[in-house]
């Protein structure tokens, strides 16, 4: 085991730089994006050279300058936060009443308040550098007697409140599309030209985005607006001005100059903050290229071996599968390195390091298809599960083996998945029954309560201690657990508590205990029935993390591809029973997923938000990129598989191949 300061190395030299690289280009780029809403938001197709060296000249006073150091701030917040609630596998929410405790999570309600507090900095700075009637907070205004007076400037106040909505819906909509998910694309690109071809992009989003947020502000302030004016004219102590009509009545919010100023501030809000996410993503997904292996021990760590198959930020995870995929295929002299023997002894430990870390992910992934599918099969439909939470342990493992030994064929080698191969934190201890990335937070009050009962520890006396839950030994229930004399008397079987009698009269629950557990059962009866439930979004969980998944089928088919030819000690074929195997195993459970409802719709993509939704298709690339991998290797031995040693059953699906029949 390596220190935490050696774990953590790549978040503090490569992570770290790459947020502080996006960030300094952000705020390098804050200047131009300023110019071009000060010339939208001052110029006038009447006096075009009049409003141009009006805009020069406020672009270098002194006011503008102090406004472009608290934006500076503001942008350096924004990439602080990218920083801090990034994640490469979405949270998704499986139900609607998850989603609600999602955003009602005292992190996300702290993620909230800070936005509204920059939306409120962005909004003042606007109303600086747009001037006129927006400028200041107060006047002075005359009165029908004839005194003068400092009265409250509404608009500007509108101008404050709508900045902090802006900011606080893009919170919430941050949590409901996902956008703090960063996804890997699959062509690899120059960062500029990544840019470049995001750019149209985020013009879109921003102005649609910020017209959606002003309409929904203008409604809020028609009906509560004058809540905050009169607390503000009573805090700062000003008058309102009788003779102009208020804001939030028909007449003031038609205001067409008023809609076009808040839609311009809103836009160059959301365009500044969306312009931060994108570069963030650009600079922290760029490519990382591990060494396969090092002259020194101490460096060992740093290579890609010990970084694939030790516990890592989920970030290196991710680009260590990724730099694994792209040297399979494009690097020789790299490939000979993992096919390389250790020098003294002789033994491939590249090779195994590489190839057990990826039959390991593909094995993790087949037993949660097999444990989902017979959830889905004994109850009807899924459980409400949600994303991003905590792996197998290697202790699960071992009993969700005899339900794949029921449902579909073994490797020929036992492949042992590690604890926690993609752990974040240790969530529910070493016997927690589920799997991420549909592992809830049982500790949250929005939990179901079917998932606490499929999650409490069972008891000795159950009969299905100690065994395999699965819907295939259920059946044998009564064999197990009858006697002779039940089963020719009524044909009943006998439960194991019957056998426990004096213990159950003792332990009986009470009249409300029953109520309450009744009213629970037909709760979670009407969630599981109405449209609280999100059909899609189970299956879209379960392979929410299959990013990895791909790349580790793209790098073993690749890598074994090669060895046809570069392979000089023969590593690779001590171990291609066990990876033709493992991935008919996994193709025969990701064929019975599609099978099921709702699992092979493709969702709409959406083209007017900043969330990457591209994990909505992961289970399709998925499925596209098993096929080709098994078609890959089986293209390139060809009739040599006949003498690899598999089972019957998948030699035949190997002559389906073959013959390109699948």
């Amino acid at each position: 085991m390596f220190s935490t300061e050696q774990a953590c190395w790549f978040i503090r030299k490569v992570i770290c730089w790459r947020a502080v690289a996006s960030i300094a280009w952000a705020v390098l780029l804050l200047p131009p994006i300023t110019a071009v809403f000060v010339i939208l938001s001052r110029f006038s197709l009447l006096h075009p050279i009049h409003t141009t060296s009006e805009c020069l000249s406020l672009l270098t006073s002194t006011s503008a300058i102090f406004s472009f150091i608290l934006l500076g701030g503001v942008v350096v917040m924004v990439g602080f936060l990218n920083l801090e609630y990034y994640t490469v596998i979405p949270t998704i929410a499986c139900s609607k009443i998850a989603l609600f405790g999602q955003l009602l999570h005292p992190r996300q309600f702290v993620n909230s308040l800070v936005h509204c507090m920059m939306g409120l900095i962005v909004a003042w700075c606007c109303t600086v550098t747009t001037g006129d009637r927006y400028e200041m907070l107060s006047y002075v205004c005359v009165q029908s007697d004839g005194s003068s007076q400092m009265c409250l400037n509404e608009y500007h106040l509108v101008f404050l409140l709508a900045g902090a909505f802006v900011g606080f819906s893009h919170s919430l909509l941050g949590v409901i599309h996902n956008m703090n998910y960063v996804s890997f694309h699959t062509v690899q690109q120059y960062k500029y030209l990544r840019f470049k071809g995001s750019l149209p992009l985020v013009v879109k989003c921003s102005a649609t985005q910020a017209l959606y947020s002003i309409r929904n502000f203008i409604v809020v302030y028609f009906f509560l607006g004058h809540i905050p004016r009169a607390w503000i004219s009573k805090t700062l102590n000003l008058h309102l001005n009788s003779s102009v009509h208020t804001l939030d009545s028909i007449a003031g919010l038609l205001d067409l100059s008023l809609l076009y100023q808040l839609w311009i501030s809103a836009t160059f809000l959301l365009f500044t903050w969306y312009i931060t996410l994108l570069l963030f993503r650009i600079f922290v997904t760029e490519v990382y290229s591990f060494p396969v292996q090092s002259s020194f021990t101490e460096d060992a760590h740093l290579c890609l071996p010990k970084v694939l198959t030790d516990k890592q930020p989920m970030i290196l995870k991710f680009l260590a599968m990724q730099d694994l995929a792209l040297l399979s295929q494009r690097s020789p002299s790299r490939r000979c390195e993992v096919f390389s023997l250790s020098q003294p002894g002789g033994h491939p430990h590249n090779w195994n390091a590489i190839s057990q870390e990826c039959l390991s992910l593909l094995t993790d992934l087949t037993q949660r298809l097999v444990v989902y599918h017979d959830t889905v099969a004994t109850n009807g439909r899924a459980k409400s599960l949600s994303a991003g939470s905590e792996r197998k342990t290697s202790s699960e493992t071992s009993v969700t083996s005899g339900t794949e030994d029921l449902m579909s064929p073994r490797p020929s080698v036992l492949m042992k998945t590690p604890a926690s191969v993609f752990a974040r934190s240790v969530v529910g201890g070493p016997q927690s029954p589920l799997t991420a990335p549909f592992t809830p937070d049982l500790d949250s009050p929005f939990a179901s309560p079917a998932l606490r009962r499929l999650t409490a520890p069972v008891e000795q006396c159950s009969p299905w201690y100690g065994t395999v839950q699965s819907p295939h030994i259920m059946r044998r229930a009564p064999k197990l657990w009858s006697t002779s004399t039940d089963s020719q008397g009524n044909g009943s079987p006998l439960s194991a508590a019957s056998v426990h009698t004096s213990k159950q009269e003792t332990s009986q629950p009470s009249l409300l205990a029953q109520f309450l557990q009744n009213r629970k059962e037909q709760t979670e009866l009407l969630c599981a029935n109405t449209v609280l439930q999100l059909p899609e979004a189970s299956s879209q969980a379960l392979f929410a993390d299959s990013q990895a998944h791909i790349w580790a089928l793209e790098g073993l088919s690749y890598l074994v591809q090669a060895s046809f030819s570069e392979d000089q000690f023969g590593v690779v074929q001590t171990t291609l029973p066990s990876i033709l195997s493992c991935m008919l195993v996994l193709q025969e459970a990701v064929d019975r997923h599609f099978k099921l409802p709702h699992a092979s719709s493709k969702p709409v993509r959406s083209t007017s938000s900043m969330g990457d939704s591209t994990y909505k298709t992961l289970r399709f690339a998925l499925r596209a990129t098993l096929k080709t991998a098994i078609y890959r290797i089986t293209t390139t031995f060809g009739d040599h598989l006949n003498a690899v040693q598999v089972s019957a059953e998948h030699r035949k699906r190997l002559q389906q191949f073959l013959e390109y029949k699948e």
